[in-house]
């Protein structure tokens, strides 16, 4: 608030700090004043400012900076002095009492609802719709986008649950070719490894590496980058393990690309003599009974109620009905002693890693006398990815759950693990997860859903050991705000879950960690166009 004096004395203007504002301008006689009334008038003047300094602040606080004038504070004012109430409140709740009666009601069968809101608009503009009619058709057409939005969540879940599953073009023309080259290249024939290092291929003193995998492309990045990740790459010994129709194109791209000075076997599940229908007899059976196929490889949408499903859980169900949890191939690590009987430790890896680290350190970590050297998942960082109990794998409903397995008890990961094969002959592992699969079976598929984890989580029960986060950082196929500076600080980057690097639904940010170890100068791959960065 300001007080301005004109120079001859003869006006006094109170005014606003602004200065948009005058608040009362007092006119003084034109001829001398004298000291009294000057007295008077700063009188009068001390008594009214309190008020008008009250009435300045009411002003700004309701926002009337704009008004020029007193009529303009009238206005404001006039409805409080006049003990005036404002209605609005009474509007706000006679709606809430439609939009409740509205929640409860049936939409008139009738009403035709708007696509859009600027159809809406025109519609109650045109028809002069009451209140009531409005919020019949504000709901219908929530209720509407709902459904359209669910719908299409599921549609685009079941759209990448096909693309996870099915084979890119350009890896399956990798295969054909190599394939084609194993019959006309003697070169893609020969010996792996050559007889001279065949002695080495049951060396305790090497590193020995086993994959188990009928992707191409992924087998050649997980070697790649283990061996340029190596302090020590001439002590390396992988053991490439697939099926038989992969084996031939398999075989040729590591006889034509080998990743020297490291040594590379590969071989089929028919060239185990010890995998026999005898002593696989229960995956003998989940591939071959009809209902467990139907499962895997039917109608996925067939019998769900999906008004009841959320999508997250809907999508859980999918994964879990990959068809890779019924192949031999995802199931062999559970055969590790006796198809290499030669061999006191290992480190098993998955073919959805690439290695950023040096992994010779994991021959040094003492297992304590424990078969399986895992990552726990019940704990980290990542609430969503490091957060697995025996509750996120197991029906808890079903009596034998619920006898023998704690809910709380933490998880493990697959995917990278050492294994003491010493002190897994002296267990009976293999017993107990055939034991647990033939009752699974029995309970047609109600006490998991998701492939090989669960039974192992039974089966090595007792026989983990947890190793340092670090080792082993998961979720990359399905998490997408994965945190890239953890990434690049894991020595093992694992790409489980549906978004793999080599799929179109894979995430940009996360491929770049694979692709630099694919060698898009080779002319298979150049020729198969095989996705690039």
């Amino acid at each position: 608030m300001q007080l301005h004096f004109s120079p001859s004395i003869r006006s006094i203007t109170i005014s606003s700090s602004n200065g948009f504002i005058d608040l009362m301008k007092i006119k003084v006689a034109a001829r001398h004043v004298s000291y009294r009334t000057l007295f008077h008038t700063i009188l009068i003047l001390a008594f009214l400012l309190p008020f008008v300094f009250i009435l300045t602040a009411v002003v700004t606080l309701e926002g009337v900076n704009k008004c020029s004038s007193f009529d303009c504070l009238g206005r404001r004012l006039g409805p409080r002095l006049l003990g005036r109430i404002d209605d609005s409140g009474k509007l706000v709740r006679d709606f809430y009492k439609i939009l409740n009666e509205v929640k409860t009601g049936e939409i008139p069968a009738g009403l035709k609802l708007p696509d859009s809101f600027d159809q809406l608009v025109s519609d109650m503009k045109n028809n002069q719709y009451d209140a009531k009619t409005f919020a019949f058709m504000l709901r219908g057409m929530m209720e509407k986008f709902e459904r359209e939005i669910r719908e299409s969540k599921f549609s685009e879940l079941m759209n990448k649950h096909f693309a996870a599953s099915s084979i890119p073009k350009g890896i399956h023309c990798l295969s054909l070719r190599l394939t084609d080259e194993y019959s006309s290249n003697a070169h893609a024939r020969k010996q792996l490894p050559s007889p001279e290092l065949l002695p080495l291929l049951s060396d305790n003193s090497y590193y020995h590496f086993i994959l188990s995998t009928d992707n191409i492309l992924a087998a050649s990045v997980v070697v790649t980058s283990t061996v340029q990740s190596s302090l020590r790459p001439e002590k390396i010994v992988f053991h490439v393990i697939t099926d038989k129709k992969t084996y031939a194109g398999m075989h040729s791209w590591f006889a034509l690309n080998p990743v020297s000075p490291a040594i590379v076997e590969v071989k089929g599940i028919h060239q185990f003599d010890w995998l026999t229908r005898e002593n696989v007899p229960v995956l003998e059976a989940v591939e071959n009974q009809n209902g467990i196929r139907n499962y895997y490889h039917g109608n996925h949408i067939a019998g769900a109620i999906l008004s009841d499903t959320t999508p997250q859980t809907f999508a859980s169900k999918l994964q879990a009905r990959s068809p890779k949890y019924i192949s031999l191939l995802n199931h062999l690590r559970i055969y590790l002693p006796e198809l290499f009987p030669n061999l006191d430790k290992v480190v098993f890896l998955d073919d959805d890693v690439v290695i950023q680290r040096d992994l010779s350190p994991l021959w040094e970590i003492d297992l304590e006398g424990k078969v399986n050297g895992a990552v726990e998942t019940c704990r980290g960082e990542d609430e969503w990815v490091m957060s697995k109990r025996f509750r996120n794998y197991f029906n808890f409903s079903h009596p034998l759950v619920a006898k023998h397995l704690d809910p709380e008890e933490c998880a493990w990961a697959y995917g990278m693990n050492v294994f003491d094969l010493n002190a897994w002959r002296k267990k009976n592992i293999r017993e107990t997860y055939h034991a647990w699969l033939k009752e699974n079976l029995k309970s047609n598929l109600t006490m998991w859903k998701l492939g090989t984890l669960p039974p192992a989580l039974i089966a090595f029960k007792g026989h983990v050991h947890p190793i340092d986060p670090s080792w082993h950082m998961l979720g990359l196929g399905y998490q997408n705000k994965t945190n890239i500076e953890s990434v690049k600080k894991a020595a093992v980057i694992h790409y489980n879950g549906q978004s793999k690097p080599w799929l179109q639904i894979g995430f940009e940010h996360l491929r770049p960690f694979w692709t630099k170890y694919v060698n898009y100068s080779n002319d298979f791959i150049g020729n198969c166009h095989i996705l690039e960065p």
